[in-house]
């Protein structure tokens, strides 16, 4: 029924049994997505983080036990983090996704992170409860949130957690461990100095 009235639209067409959107869609969702006030103020300290790095920025939001990407910048260099907008990581194993579990207050923490299924992305993701819970205490002391292979085996990812109007949210910088490392004072800087206008 949603796709006939769809189609009846003009939203939809289908073609030999497969259905494709018509560019009614896509300019609907441009104007929704436009219009998010979220957004806009986001995307300019992501434009900011991966000019001033060179690496991947990205913005999540937890969604369940997971983190979804918002919205990215790629990064401008021939070998980076590959990050698109829509997917969905395990909270646990991304330096985004421990930074919305910060963001929780502890009885709320608690229960979600019973349920997380705590499984292995990479050999380094943390997998018991205690270690994350002390993991992001230590994230929270320090100000953010710092990852090395936990859900890219070769990824290095630095995140920050920040309310914004009221939205519960981590920014991240991230790219290969080698580059980052070697560079990781400068990305840490950038990340907190373009993210403070949110704050």
């Amino acid at each position: 029924a949603l796709v006939k009235t769809l189609t009846a639209r003009g939203y939809l067409y289908a073609s030999d049994k497969l259905i494709f959107p018509t560019r009614r869609l896509l300019d609907a969702a441009a104007r929704v997505l436009a219009a998010d006030p979220l957004l806009a103020r986001i995307r300019p300290v992501l434009e900011r983080i991966q000019r001033d790095t060179g690496e991947t920025a990205v913005c999540g939001k937890r969604l369940g036990g997971d983190v979804l990407y918002i919205d990215v910048v790629e990064g401008s260099y021939p070998v980076r983090f590959a990050a698109e907008i829509g997917a969905l990581k395990p909270l646990h194993s991304s330096s985004l996704g421990k930074a919305c579990l910060s963001l929780l207050r502890p009885s709320d923490y608690a229960k979600l992170v019973a349920k997380l299924p705590m499984d292995a992305v990479t050999a380094n993701t943390i997998t018991d409860r205690q270690r994350l819970a002390g993991d992001i205490e230590l994230g929270r002391q320090r100000g953010f949130f710092r990852t090395v292979g936990e859900n890219v085996s070769d990824v290095l990812g630095l995140a920050v957690a920040l309310r914004v109007d009221g939205e519960g949210v981590g920014i991240a910088v991230a790219g290969p461990i080698e580059r980052m490392r070697d560079n990781e004072e400068q990305r840490l800087r950038t990340l907190r100095e373009a993210t403070a206008i949110l704050r």
